[in-house]
């Protein structure tokens, strides 16, 4: 049987140490349960599959993007409704983008998929925050001195004009940026696979919107291979209901879970 794992985020930033930019609580002892199972499978494991977000300071997804009252940038996590944009509450800062941030704000709203969230900066290019936690990192690194392979690493998120929450496509597709539409490499990748282990962070949005999207393609077949390790991944806090109803959604579709300790190939 081919086991394939897909770990979503493991970064400094959602970690819940001091200095993380946007920690989510409980993801280092996620972190340690997940690194341990890796040792425990070992070579057993035939690929191992990691997402980073990915960004810069500007971002439409960050405050420094918009502007309220005394011209002043909003507070991170505030959510931006297609109201609040056409009555001005918030702004672009850059008027230029003024169209394109309402537009952006509409397709959000149309597709259903979250309201936009202001969120602190994090995962930054080139800071500390964007590395993977120390205890995954190590855990990485043995399984690929042990089964002479690279770990795959996918990146998302670096288009500024668009959140990019699920590792299979952004929240609204830029149709300039081929990066932000369906990822179909790793959908034929996870095809093959007899069995995905997920994990990662934030259950609550990047586990939650890349597995919903991977069900989607696999259909409701494919959807049977798939097993969330459920105490490796944490929601963020306040936002604890998506993660429950994306729990009751997906296994009611059919996707497993499982503890890490219980995990068995």
């Amino acid at each position: 049987m081919r086991l394939e794992f897909l770990i979503i985020d493991p970064q400094n930033d959602f970690s819940d140490a001091p200095e993380a930019a946007l920690p989510v609580p409980g993801a280092r002892a996620d972190a340690e349960r997940l690194a341990d199972l890796l040792d425990r499978l070992g070579n057993r494991i035939a690929a191992i599959h990691v997402t980073l977000d990915t960004h810069q300071l500007v971002d439409i997804s960050h405050p420094i993007f918009w502007r309220g009252a005394n011209d002043q940038p909003p507070p991170p996590f505030t959510q931006i409704t297609v109201a609040d944009v056409e009555r001005g509450v918030w702004r672009a800062f850059n008027p230029e983008h003024q169209t394109r941030a309402l537009a952006y704000v509409r397709a959000l709203r149309d597709n259903g998929r979250y309201t936009l969230t202001l969120w602190p900066p994090h995962c930054l290019v080139g800071t500390w925050g964007h590395g993977v936690m120390p205890v995954m990192a190590g855990a990485l690194r043995r399984w690929e001195e042990t089964r002479f392979d690279r770990v795959s690493y996918v990146t998302k998120g670096h288009n500024p004009w668009t959140e990019h929450y699920s590792a299979v496509r952004a929240d609204v597709p830029d149709p300039d940026d081929p990066g932000t539409q369906l990822n179909t490499r790793l959908i034929q990748t996870l095809e093959r696979a007899d069995r995905v282990a997920l994990s990662g962070q934030a259950l609550s949005h990047c586990v939650a919107n890349t597995v919903r999207d991977i069900a989607d393609c696999l259909g409701p077949k494919g959807i049977r291979k798939l097993v969330l390790i459920e105490d490796t991944s944490s929601p963020v806090p306040g936002f604890e209901d998506l993660a429950a109803r994306f729990l009751t959604d997906l296994r009611q579709r059919g996707m497993q879970t499982v503890r890490a300790a219980e995990f068995q190939c």
